[in-house]
């Protein structure tokens, strides 16, 4: 098959969510034989036309000069270039802003349409944006025909609002097996004497709420946040809490390595998003044999079950940082049941392979059309 991936700002992933998603697949397919390309922004640091045999288009992205709008000359830009190419399946990873374009796409184009979150739910994008967004994924439901659900809670939000039938393919991870205590010395912490926070510093990620926990709490560990802060939500965190000597934020950390020790090493890991389908921040942190606390949604319900502590008040937060306390032993079962997850379902090479087959679907359905009005007009 020949494969094109947008709707991110390319690969290797700089970022999350989609950009790690479309790394993984596109090196997955790859290496299934399958010819991949990827659009990338012009200003990616990736400036290759081919990474890891993965094909990569370099289109112009004003995002940096325009803000949001910028956001929707980029994916027009992207959509125009695919045209006229011979490609057999077109993924397209989100609603925000691609779908407007889609009435520029050939119609004999196979779309696929991983729908991703709830984005118009984002406090940031205020009311106008917002509504803008809903009616991007209105028109990003009706306009393709092979929806992709990284979740079952979002597969049942679209069959509920859209009663439109989607397919479930989740995100993934590797399972790290490498921990090294020594990698903590560069961030200036130690072995469980910590508890920790991944993500962006946005409303929905429930950061505040997490650190009114924390300052109740008052234990003698130490608080870390990573992500950058240097926002107008990170500034308002950063002046909330600067009285608070135990909170300490780190800014954006992007190697792979520290991450995944500070991680393994944590007391506890919060994960505090509550709009996403299957959060990749938080099958790392199991992948990562984390013992995680989770905001108390579907989203995170879906994914890891019984196999972690739930918030829903900076009460709930303050009382599980007063109560677990980490040990080598502790929660082995939590642990291992989660890594089993990340094995058995949530992991990359599955994903790729779940892919595959939906693409192959697609191709076989369209054919099968083919087929039948070839018939008709025969007859």
């Amino acid at each position: 098959m020949r494969i094109a991936i947008l709707g991110t700002r390319g690969i290797p992933s700089q970022y999350g969510g989609f950009e790690k998603c479309a790394e993984h697949i596109a090196l997955s397919l790859s290496k299934r034989g399958h010819y991949v390309m990827v659009y990338n922004a012009h200003n990616h640091p990736n400036q290759k036309t081919l990474w890891e045999g993965v094909h990569i288009a370099h289109v112009n992205d004003p995002e940096f000069k325009l803000r949001t709008f910028g956001r929707f000359v980029f994916d027009y830009n992207c959509i125009r270039d695919l045209r006229g190419k011979d490609y057999d399946i077109v993924l397209q990873l989100g609603y925000r802003s691609s779908p407007i374009w889609n009435f520029i796409l050939p119609n004999d184009i196979n779309l696929v349409t991983n729908m991703g979150g709830l984005e118009w739910k984002r406090p940031k994008y205020g009311k106008i944006l917002s509504k803008a967004i809903a009616y991007a994924e209105k028109i990003a439901v009706q306009r393709c025909l092979n929806l992709v659900a990284d979740s079952l809670a979002i597969q049942s939000y679209i069959d509920k609002k859209f009663e439109k039938k989607s397919r479930y393919i989740p995100y993934g991870a590797h399972v790290f097996r490498d921990p090294d205590v020594n990698i903590l010395k560069v961030y200036n912490v130690e072995k469980f004497n910590y508890d920790l926070f991944i993500g962006n510093l946005e409303p929905e990620n429930s950061l505040e709420m997490i650190l009114d926990g924390v300052v109740a709490a008052n234990t003698s560990r130490e608080f870390i946040i990573i992500g950058n802060h240097l926002t107008k939500s990170g500034e308002y965190l950063k002046n909330k809490y600067r009285k608070a000597i135990n909170i300490r934020f780190l800014g954006g950390i992007y190697d792979k390595n520290g991450l995944n020790n500070l991680r393994y090493f944590s007391n506890l890991y919060f994960h505090g998003h509550t709009l996403g389908g299957t959060n990749p921040l938080l099958l790392e942190a199991m992948a990562c044999r984390s013992l995680i606390s989770a905001h108390q949604n579907d989203f995170n319900r879906f994914v890891i079950d019984c196999d972690a502590f739930y918030f829903s008040t900076s009460d709930d937060v303050a009382r599980q940082l007063v109560k677990q306390e980490r040990n080598e032993f502790s929660h082995e079962k939590l642990l291992d049941n989660n890594i089993k997850k990340i094995t058995n379902h949530f992991n990359w090479e599955n994903v790729g392979m779940m892919y595959e087959n939906f693409f192959l679907e697609v191709l076989d359905n369209r054919n099968e059309k083919v087929r039948k009005l070839d018939s008709k007009l025969a007859v």
